[in-house]
């Protein structure tokens, strides 16, 4: 058994992709994020699993057909500790912000049979675009300090030193930043979220 989750909150404006303005407006940045986030559940949904699950803060955008999990209240590093305890199967947490995610990538991760315990991600930022637990424990993840350099170091180091058998992934970027948005942007040309992030960084031009 296995089981996809990504994690997202609701596209309101200023209250999301915040770092996104002034370079966009908060109806600009909250447009790319939708984007962002619509190109994520779209990838996850190709990818065979047991479970597709949006772990999500907020309302669940339309026609959106996953399992919905309500985050709790705490820090992020609380939330993600009790999504972890909520699983009982193989399970790969992927974030919102990286609509370039490879589906073939995500899939082979939940069917590795390498002998892993761990599947682990890091982002460009510092942080981690994918955390995957072969027999999820949220005291893996509770007290990691979530959204600093470091973030991505430190939980890496926290699975290895409860002694489980990590597989990295590739180095993603977040969508975080005007600057970051462009390079992702890049990767996907054509796209809506591609589109809305030109037009958004050529108006604010």
């Amino acid at each position: 058994m296995s089981t996809l989750v990504v994690i997202a909150k609701e596209c309101v404006p200023g209250r999301v992709k915040t770092r996104l303005t002034p370079a966009l407006t908060p109806q600009q940045a909250a447009e790319v994020a939708a984007a962002s986030l619509e190109a994520t559940l779209a990838a996850a949904a190709r990818v065979r699993a047991d479970r597709h699950v949006l772990f999500l803060d907020g309302r669940p955008p339309a026609g959106c057909d996953f399992e919905v999990l309500p985050q709790p209240t705490g820090t992020l590093d609380v939330r993600l500790a009790a999504l972890f305890d909520a699983m009982t199967d193989r399970t790969l947490l992927i974030g919102m912000d990286t609509p370039q995610v490879d589906p073939e990538l995500l899939e082979a991760t939940l069917a590795d049979d390498s002998g892993a315990d761990a599947w682990f991600g890091r982002a460009t930022d510092g942080g981690f675009w994918a955390l995957g637990l072969d027999a999820p424990d949220g005291a893996l993840i509770a007290g990691v300090p979530m959204s600093v350099p470091w973030t991505g170091a430190l939980q890496r180091r926290r699975l290895v030193a409860a002694g489980l058998r990590v597989a990295d992934l590739p180095r993603l970027t977040d969508v975080d930043t005007a600057e970051s948005a462009r390079e992702v942007a890049a990767l996907l040309p054509g796209t809506p979220f591609a589109d809305l992030v030109a037009s958004g960084l050529e108006d604010a031009a």
